[in-house]
C-alpha cells in the first residue's frame, strides 16, 4: 500500500534518466569536435603568428601561444567545455528541483501548517512550490491522509508506512539530481592528468631537440617548454573549475536532501503525536 503513490511517477523518472543519459552521450563528442575546430580554425589562424607561418613562426598573441601547446590542447579544451555544459545542465535541473520559491521558507511554511493540522493547505503549498522537494513532501502528505482513514493498522504501523512512502519518493527524486555529477568529478582528475601528459610530451620534445642537435637550440627549447607549460596551466585550470562546480552542486543537493529529511520527519512526528493523543 505504501508503494501506491510512487508507482505513477516511476516511468516519468525513468524517461528523465534516459534523456539525461542521452544528453551526456551527445555532449561529450560534440564538445570534443567544437574544441578541435576552435584549435584548428581560431587558435591556429595564421594571423596569430609572425609572417603567417603557423609551422615555424613565433606566436604574436595569446591565441597563438595556446595553439603552440600542441595536440593535447584541444583535448583539455573539450574538458573545459564539458564542465561548462554539464554545469549549466545541472543548474537547470537543480533549480527545477528546488521549485518556484525559496526552499527554506517553503519548509518552514509546511511545518507551520502541519503544527496547526492543515494538511490540505500544506498539500496546496506543495502544488505551488513544485520541484523534487515539493513532490516528496506531497507524497508524504497524501499518505498521511490515507492513513487517517485506514482502519486496518495501528498508529505505529501507519507512522512506519508514511515514513516508508517518503523514503521511496526520495529514492525516486534524488538520483536525478546527482546524474552527470560523476562526469564533472571525473574531469577533476582527468584535466590534471592530461595536462601532465602534455607536460611530459613537451619535455620529451625538448630533450629530443637537445639530443639531435648536440647543442642547445634556444628557439626549439623554448617552444617545447612552452608547450609543456601551456598544457600544465590549462589542465590545472580545468580541474580547478571542475572542483568548484562539483562542490557547488553537491552543496545544493545536500541542502535539498536536508530539507526533505527535515520536513519528512515533521510529517511523521506530527502524525504520531496527533493520533496517539487522540487515542488517550
Amino acid at each position: 500500500m505504501a508503494n501506491a503513490p510512487t508507482k505513477p511517477t516511476t516511468p516519468v523518472k525513468q524517461e528523465s534518466s534516459s534523456a539525461s543519459g542521452a544528453f551526456a552521450s551527445l555532449t561529450i563528442p560534440i564538445c570534443l569536435a567544437i574544441a578541435i575546430c576552435i584549435f584548428i580554425f581560431i587558435l591556429g589562424d595564421p594571423s596569430h603568428y609572425k609572417g603567417g607561418d603557423v609551422a615555424d613562426g613565433e606566436p604574436t598573441d595569446l591565441f597563438g601561444t595556446v595553439h603552440k601547446g600542441g595536440v593535447i590542447v584541444p583535448l583539455i579544451m573539450s574538458y573545459l567545455l564539458m564542465v561548462i555544459v554539464f554545469s549549466i545542465e545541472r543548474m537547470v535541473v537543480i533549480g527545477k528541483a528546488s521549485g518556484t520559491g525559496n526552499v527554506e521558507s517553503f519548509v518552514k511554511k509546511i511545518q507551520s501548517l502541519l503544527n496547526s493540522g492543515q494538511i490540505d493547505a500544506a498539500s496546496a503549498e506543495c502544488d505551488k512550490q513544485k520541484g523534487s522537494v515539493a513532490n516528496v513532501i506531497k507524497s508524504g502528505l497524501k499518505k498521511y491522509k490515507e492513513m487517517e482513514i485506514d482502519q486496518t493498522m495501528d498508529v505505529d504501523q501507519k507512522t512506519l508506512a508514511i515514513q516508508k512512502d517518503i523514503e521511496e519518493a526520495t529514492a525516486l527524486e534524488m538520483p536525478m539530481l546527482e546524474q552527470n555529477l560523476t562526469i564533472i568529478a571525473t574531469l577533476v582528475s582527468i584535466g590534471t592528468l592530461t595536462g601532465l601528459l602534455g607536460t611530459v610530451v613537451g619535455m620529451i620534445k625538448a630533450f629530443g631537440e637537445l639530443g639531435s642537435s648536440g647543442a642547445a637550440n634556444p628557439s626549439a627549447l623554448s617552444n617545447s617548454i612552452s608547450e609543456a607549460l601551456i598544457n600544465t596551466a590549462m589542465g590545472i585550470g580545468t580541474s580547478a573549475v571542475s572542483i568548484v562546480m562539483y562542490n557547488i552542486f553537491t552543496s545544493k543537493i545536500d541542502k535539498l536532501t536536508y530539507a526533505i529529511d527535515e520536513t519528512g520527519f515533521s510529517i511523521v512526528q506530527t502524525f504520531a503525536a496527533s493520533h496517539k493523543n487522540s487515542l488517550r
